[in-house]
């Protein structure tokens, strides 16, 4: 099938509903296509779901040595992610490769099992190719985390066609001055499961949550993680609304208690250009709360990884996010610092054809600038040209 047939089909089925606010719910459309996905993954080795996959690998997977990494003591096949937040309870586990991606965040995952925010709590800002998420770390917990991974018969870490990361987040019932015991109560049952583990302290969504952003806080969280004694890597993500002060004091926290890497940025709070932008609610941006997402935090996704490039004097692997869409920003990200990035809003609007795009972009541009491996590019400043 062809590229642009590709395009048209994704467009022809969903085109019309993204490009615009109203109509069906972000949320309902979203929990449609997770259960197909699960349905999918469940039954990945019956012939005719099996035949389908084959089929989708061999549109959206770029088998190309170049683009491998070695990074937490894991194989990655590409630098090109899923970001947590759309598979929330690990339903797509086994089948995120098909989609060409070379690892996937799963969750963010909570101790405790929570319904999350009242809705409705996620819109489409289409026009601006964004989101607006309330949601509230909505997942079924980390007990039925367990169980549907399990079910699903993933390979061990280190056998995987996809590494897979779980994010982990403070269970809203949990008091803050509780966090570090909730966190790590997700993580000792979770870690068999995973090639890496990430700390959320980010999402706006949560109340009081980005207060574990403090030095004492964070500092405190990361070591009782770090204690235990089959903690995986073990990554922190942060949000976009920091200074760059706040940027620095986190990066020196990270290195001195043995983060192995930081994942930057989460949904902002800031509103940019587009505070008197009315959504669906009819309220404006400015009025509504939660975490913006997509095209408009570009810029600023690219000055955090430039800013923690040189705050972490390079001693960390980065992962960039927020506002990735096309190849040039995916290019642009890893030039800066970034040595993995991840898609989520922009994969949802431009469609599945992005991570192959993104992946024969980066190529392209390795190809241009002599680079042999993806590695290289890391932090060269190199343009796309």
């Amino acid at each position: 099938m062809s590229k642009n047939k590709k395009n048209d089909l994704y467009n022809i089925l969903l085109g019309q509903l993204l490009s615009q606010d109203e109509g069906i719910d972000a949320e309902i459309l979203t929990n449609s296509a997770l259960n197909a996905i699960k349905f999918a993954s469940l039954n990945r080795n019956f012939p005719i779901i099996s035949n389908i996959l084959l089929k989708a690998s061999s549109d959206f997977q770029r088998s190309n040595s170049s683009l491998n990494q070695i990074i937490f003591g894991s194989h990655f096949k590409n630098p090109v992610g899923l970001a947590a937040g759309f598979d929330k309870n690990g339903v797509g586990a086994g089948l995120w490769n098909y989609f060409g991606f070379g690892f996937a965040e799963l969750g963010t995952i909570t101790w405790h099992a929570q319904k999350g925010n009242p809705k409705p709590r996620l819109f489409r800002i289409a026009k601006e190719k964004a989101a607006l998420n309330r949601m509230g770390f909505n997942n079924e917990g980390a007990e039925k985390f367990l169980s549907t991974i399990k079910k699903q018969k993933i390979p061990a870490p280190g056998n995987r066609p996809c590494v897979l990361g779980i994010n982990l987040g403070k269970s809203k019932i949990t008091p803050l001055d509780e966090a570090n015991k909730d966190y790590f109560l997700s993580l000792k049952l979770l870690a068999p499961l995973s090639d890496y583990a990430v700390i959320n302290v980010s999402s706006p969504n949560t109340p009081g949550l980005r207060s574990l952003q403090g030095t004492k806080e964070i500092k405190k969280l990361i070591r009782t993680l770090k204690d235990f004694s089959n903690c995986p890597p073990l990554l922190v993500k942060i949000a976009p609304d920091l200074s760059n002060e706040e940027i620095d004091e986190l990066a020196r926290v990270a290195i001195e208690n043995g983060i192995d890497g930081i994942i930057a940025i989460n949904t902002s709070l800031n509103r940019f250009n587009l505070k008197n932008l009315r959504i669906k609610t009819g309220n404006t941006l400015e009025q509504e709360n939660g975490g913006l997402s997509g095209l408009p935090l570009e810029k600023r996704g690219l000055e955090v990884i430039r800013r923690l490039r040189k705050s972490t004097n390079h001693s960390l692997p980065l992962i960039g996010v927020g506002g990735i869409s096309s190849a040039q920003t995916a290019w642009e990200r890893i030039a800066a610092g970034a040595s993995l990035v991840q898609v989520y809003t922009g994969w949802i609007f431009e469609g599945p054809n992005l991570v192959p795009e993104i992946l024969d972009g980066l190529t392209m541009q390795m190809e241009k600038h002599g680079f042999r491996n993806i590695k290289e590019a890391v932090g060269s400043k190199e343009p796309w040209k």
